[in-house]
């Protein structure tokens, strides 16, 4: 499984609606972004983010293929409504733990 970890960065007058985000904004990613498994978002409490969202996908190839399609700069450009924060990204290959 691969885990597109979307990093908000928490600074003084940072704006993040959390709501926006877990429903016009989850809409998006799930129609635009055809191979997207699952997705989930964490709001910080402390730290140094205001939130960190997740996408999933099964592996590398769906990544790639739904990042390169043609709706998918929808989805980037629809983070100017939800936050005024540029996001840093992290793209892992999670690891069950047994």
């Amino acid at each position: 499984m691969i885990r597109v970890s979307v990093l908000y960065p928490k600074s003084e007058g940072t704006t993040f609606d959390m709501d926006y985000y877990k429903t016009k904004h989850r809409d998006l990613c799930f129609k635009v972004l055809p191979d997207l498994k699952k997705m989930d978002v964490e709001q910080g409490l402390d730290g140094p983010y205001i939130a960190v969202g997740h996408l999933f996908f099964d592996n590398m190839e769906e990544l790639q293929r739904s990042m390169g399609g043609a709706d998918a700069v929808k989805a980037q450009e629809d983070v100017r409504n939800y936050t005024n924060c540029e996001p840093a990204i992290q793209i892992s290959q999670v690891i069950p733990v047994s």
